[in-house]
């Protein structure tokens, strides 16, 4: 069966991020949806419960499958065992990942894919605020939510071209790589290469593959992006088989003027929202995907002036003063390096107090420590945060706070595991002028982000 003709589909693992987001847009596109999952949290949870997709009953039920549905899509939470998953097999049920299943919905499209350790988001989110602000009408799949937006997965009839963020975590237990390996994309970006998905991609070199693996999959006559000032990518980017036609780019001309980044443009200057190298750079990535579009230099430049920057990236908190808080997301090394150099570029003259949270599976994991080193060497006061709890979850063992210090270089480094504790580190460490930066993928152990900035800037 053609799968535009498949109106009926049932999401296993319904409550991922991307997976709930795919299931409101095929709802909304008209398609009957049902969906399944051991459990689901926020905002997941209201965001299908307002639309009716909810399941009704948490955990995996066999029944739920029949032959009346006509595609499952299976998110990478759900395990080659689901018992729904094995009645969809011995039904016959067509089965999909979810990019497998968005590359057969945009296959007659242009597909740009954004992928790169970091700056995907930003890059995606760039692209997008072009796109609209030029009155072009498009599809999209984006991971996180996006200002302006009640649903980061669309698809629609009428489009032609589809902008997709792709990162390289695996797609599902039947397609065990890296999901942007299956958008085969038109035009593909790659914005940066630092090792990252250590559980997955136990060497460097094996996760560097998955990068020359995705610019083998470009679509024939397709274009290859890439940022060459990264030596990783560059180095892939410019191997003499690379089929792809091959546009590098940079950082532009820009200035920093009491606290604004402008571009240097044609002998004017375009001021924008968001600051730091990575960013600029960024956006120049975004220029040349815009410009492989059709959307001229002229249009791009008056629609980026307006950006402001994706969620939770370089996000302002507070500022009074000569005083000012931002939360980022970064937590991987090159993220976490990137942001606390761009702060302290942007904002040269202020105390830099940076904390960030030891979150993911592969920063509390002692042998990735090393990775870290240097990378927070700009900030005039440095805090790590962990939450042990988040240590016990991942079946960790717990590192000592010496081995974080050697780690990151740096033996004044403060590390911290109580959120009461690092309230009171940030209210010491406040200066005037200063900048509190706190980075992290999770929560700081629960601690209440804008009473901690109340606390800085007060």
């Amino acid at each position: 069966m053609h799968l535009r003709l498949m109106r009926t589909v049932h999401f296993i693992a319904i409550g991922g991020s991307a997976m709930h987001n795919l299931a409101i847009a095929l709802h909304q596109k008209g398609y009957e949806v049902t969906g399944s999952d051991d459990e689901i949290f926020e905002p997941s949870r209201s965001r299908l419960d307002r639309l009716g997709l909810l399941p009704d009953k948490l955990g995996w039920d066999p029944l739920r499958i029949h032959k009346g549905i006509d595609a499952v899509i299976l998110g990478m939470h759900a395990r080659a065992d689901n018992p729904e998953l094995v009645r969809a097999q011995e039904l016959g049920i067509p089965v999909f990942s979810y990019p497998s299943y968005f590359h057969e919905q945009t296959k007659d499209k242009t597909r740009v894919v954004i992928g790169g350790s970091h700056g995907k988001t930003t890059i995606t989110s760039m692209i997008i605020h072009v796109l609209r602000q030029a009155g072009v009408e498009f599809d999209y799949l984006v991971g996180a939510q996006l200002e302006g937006f009640d649903c980061m997965v669309k698809l629609s009839p009428t489009s032609t071209v589809a902008i997709i963020e792709g990162d390289e975590y695996l797609a599902s237990a039947l397609e065990p790589v890296p999901k942007f390996h299956l958008y085969r994309p038109d035009i593909a970006l790659i914005s940066g290469i630092a090792w990252d998905h250590i559980n997955v991609f136990k060497t460097f070199e094996s996760y560097v593959d998955q990068f020359r693996k995705f610019i083998d999959v470009i679509e024939p006559g397709g274009k290859l992006i890439y940022c060459a000032e990264d030596p990783e990518v560059k180095k892939l980017a410019e191997e003499p088989d690379v089929k792809a036609t091959r546009i590098p780019y940079g950082v532009p001309a820009h200035r920093i003027d009491d606290g604004v980044t402008k571009l240097l443009v044609g002998g004017k200057e375009v001021a924008l929202r968001v600051f730091g190298k990575h960013n600029l750079m960024n956006l120049e990535g975004a220029r040349h995907v815009c410009h492989q579009l059709g959307i001229g230099d002229a249009v791009f430049y008056k629609a980026i002036a307006s950006f402001h920057g994706a969620a939770k990236r370089l996000e302002k908190l507070a500022e009074q003063g000569r005083k000012v808080v931002f939360k980022d997301f970064a937590h991987s090394p090159s993220k976490l390096k990137a942001t606390v150099d761009a702060v302290r570029e942007q904002f040269p003259g202020r105390k830099l107090v940076a904390c960030m949270e030891l979150h993911t599976y592969s920063s509390l994991s002692e042998g990735f420590l090393d990775q870290y080193a240097g990378c927070m060497e700009q900030a005039d006061t440095a805090i790590v945060f962990y939450d042990p709890h988040a240590v016990q979850l991942k079946r960790l063992p717990p590192i000592p706070p010496e081995r974080i210090q050697r780690g990151f270089a740096r033996p004044d480094l403060q590390v911290l595991s109580d959120p009461i504790v690092l309230m009171g580190a940030v209210r010491q460490a406040q200066a005037d002028p200063g900048v509190l930066l706190m980075m992290s993928s999770g929560n700081f152990g629960g601690l209440d982000l804008q009473a901690l900035s109340e606390a800085f800037i007060a």
